[in-house]
């Protein structure tokens, strides 16, 4: 930890998506307050902003630093599908099971 305060751009991915323990919201904390109006941050998160509360057992440290990552903050919301939503298939109805044994045909016309 002794290095994030210092470097010039950190970037926190996905933000919120589990909740931080007691220690680690304190350590958040921390690093956040060290970087207040010093260097740049980027929050990425699935959550809205205000729930981003619930990520914190301690309500009023979730209130003082999220208030220092908002202040002068820009916000950017994404709207649109997901890119890790599952694909089809190609020739989805082409894809059948596996053969039988029986019907497989070796090269040179020869039978399983």
């Amino acid at each position: 930890m002794p290095r994030l305060p210092g470097v010039d751009l950190l970037i926190v991915d996905d933000f919120g998506l589990k909740p931080l323990r007691p220690s680690q919201d304190e350590d958040f904390h921390d690093v956040i307050s060290e970087r207040y109006e010093k260097k740049s941050t980027i929050v990425t998160s699935n959550l809205d902003t205000p729930e981003w509360t619930d990520a914190f057992p301690n309500r009023i440290l979730a209130e003082a630093t999220i208030d220092r990552l908002r202040h002068g903050a820009y916000t950017v919301v994404l709207e649109g599908k997901s890119y890790r939503c599952p694909r089809p298939a190609a020739n989805a109805s082409k894809i059948t099971g596996p053969k039988s044994p029986k019907n497989d045909t070796l090269k040179g016309g020869e039978k399983h």
